[in-house]
């Protein structure tokens, strides 16, 4: 019998639907004892262990639940993703200020190698940031976290640290 407070979180009807009785399986439902655990149907003797729970929920395709991550592993992951947006950033000033610089010293206009090596490296954080988010899936989140701190230290803009905006 619901409970008065339960009472606004569920629809007329809800008390018929098997599949929204806690720990059934489609079908009936299983017995609960007091503190909310399933109870096996049949006593066990005393040389049997009871049945363990799956390690992974299935969805319905039979393809395993995504696992998700823990608070510390998302936050880090949102710091890293700025990070990396700041070194794309890096590489766009520094880009435009060693090409002024290259004009300016050597009075010669940037070539095409150039422009392409600087529109790989401007792109090279995002590719790096989706590579490492794709080859890591399915794995520990300190792998993903770990390819992205590689991915830090490799891809420092260094026309934008060496030159900066102003630089000389």
């Amino acid at each position: 019998m619901p409970r008065p407070d339960d009472d606004a979180l569920s629809w007329a009807g809800d008390e018929d639907d098997p599949t929204l009785v806690p720990g059934a399986s489609g079908g009936a439902a299983e017995p609960v004892a007091a503190a909310g655990a399933p109870v096996d149907a049949a006593p066990r003797t005393g040389g049997e262990r009871a049945p363990e729970p799956a390690a992974e929920q299935r969805a319905d395709d039979g393809e395993p639940e995504a696992r998700r991550l823990g608070d510390v592993a998302l936050v880090t992951l949102g710091v890293l993703g700025g990070v990396y947006l700041l070194w794309t950033v890096g590489w766009v000033l520094g880009a435009m200020r060693l090409r002024d610089w290259i004009q300016v010293q050597t009075g010669a206009v940037a070539d095409a190698m150039f422009h392409g090596s600087m529109v790989l490296a401007i792109l090279a954080p995002a590719i790096w940031f989706a590579a490492s988010w794709y080859l890591t899936r399915g794995r520990p989140a300190w792998l993903r976290i770990a390819a992205l701190l590689v991915g830090v230290v490799v891809l420092v803009p260094w026309p934008f640290v060496m030159v900066g905006v102003i630089g000389q």
